[in-house]
């Protein structure tokens, strides 16, 4: 059964900002170990990859491969870290569709065979540098309501998936699959059952023309939430998309996912403090040792909302959230109902796992922000 996530204490946040200072970025390991757990009780039949993307530090990877998850990778790099780390090759998928020729000769070298593809030009580039690779087609489904709709980059017609399939044989390639994404933090499991059904007529349509498929990569998007007052659309999202799978494909069918955001946003908490303060426009201003071009990167890359929380009491005031940069564009939020804050005072951010921590920069030269790992020995 799921458990509730378990909050770090204030005196626990407090002695690690002592002993660390600010800003810190913590990952726990439980919390982790905990994600995969939940993504398996609820989707039994799916493998999991972790996409490597949302947040490659090695405590979690390292995790991640002692638990036995595949990986989705899309980099030489990525590759390289995980095997590195102790995974096998067996056990990624090279889920880039638009890959570098070196990428593709480094995923020949290290037997990386199993890989996506969406157009005719990657298909026979892949032929000619990896020549019988094992590769699936991504198509483009329904990315409504997700907040980050990659369908508008990624993925070929449903009508177009076969027939790529059959010039994938002819070039000596062996079509294996079908992978689709219905974006970004997907609230509507419409969109996972409009993809599924797509899917199991490609499969059938497939057969007919003497391709039988064998693999079904169901992206990413499983949303988590951010917000004490979201319910959690996980669980039922989850028991729908698991029958249909079981209605529309057969049990010798893999069913393989690229989890990213799910399994490490809800691990990590990021901690900051305040160390400036200002009245513009009749508004306090606070501004933070962390901001957008830090781990709170996931605000612009990322088009997160995030709930921001302090260890302080008191009447609140719609208050700006600032970062420690010299650009105007580090602005964190501009409406936050807040205590009035003074400098040194705690300001921190759950659920904060996932792009944020991976797409942080060294803009200004600020120093990047430390990491703890809680109870690695967990």
């Amino acid at each position: 059964m799921t458990e509730k996530t378990k909050e770090i204490s204030e005196r626990t946040m407090k002695e690690l900002v002592r002993k660390h200072g600010t800003p810190l970025f913590l990952i726990s390991i439980p919390e982790l170990k905990k994600r995969v757990e939940i993504f398996r009780e609820f989707l039994p039949r799916v493998e999991p990859h972790y996409a490597v993307k949302a947040n490659p530090h090695p405590s979690i990877l390292k995790t991640l491969i002692k638990m036995e998850l595949g990986f989705d990778v899309a980099s030489i790099n990525e590759i390289k870290t995980v095997l590195k780390l102790g995974s096998s090759s067996e056990k990624l998928v090279f889920a880039n569709t638009v890959k570098s020729p070196e990428a593709i000769k480094f995923a020949k070298k290290f037997n990386v065979d199993l890989m996506t593809f969406d157009s005719e030009y990657e298909l026979t580039k892949i032929a000619k540098l990896f020549p019988g690779a094992r590769v699936i087609v991504r198509i483009k489904v329904p990315n409504v309501g997700s907040v980050v709709e990659l369908s508008l980059k990624f993925g070929v017609e449903p009508a177009d998936a076969v027939p790529l399939m059959i010039k994938a044989f002819k070039l000596g390639l062996k079509p294996v699959g079908v992978s689709f994404h219905v974006g970004s933090q997907c609230t509507e499991v419409s969109n996972f059952i409009e993809a599924l059904e797509i899917a199991s007529i490609i499969f059938h349509d497939a057969l007919l023309k003497k391709i039988s498929l064998e693999i079904l990569d169901i992206g990413g998007g499983f949303p988590i939430k951010h917000f004490d007052d979201e319910d959690d659309p996980f669980p039922s999202m989850a028991e729908r998309i698991r029958a249909e799978i079981d209605r529309l494909f057969d049990k010798n069918i893999r069913i393989i996912a690229e989890p990213g955001r799910f399994i490490a946003g809800p691990v990590c908490t990021l901690i900051t403090r305040v160390i400036g303060k200002s009245i513009r426009n009749n508004k306090h201003w606070y501004y933070l040792d962390d901001g957008v071009y830090g781990c709170l990167s996931g605000i612009v890359y990322d088009h997160c909302k995030y709930q921001y929380r302090v260890l302080k009491k008191g009447t609140t005031q719609l208050s700006t959230l600032a970062g420690p940069t010299c650009d105007s564009f580090d602005v964190i939020s501009i409406s936050e109902e807040l205590p009035e804050l003074e400098i040194g005072d705690i300001v921190y951010i759950k659920n904060i796992g996932a792009y944020s921590l991976a797409t942080a920069t060294n803009f200004n030269s600020i120093p990047p922000t430390k990491t703890v790992v809680l109870n690695k020995g967990g």
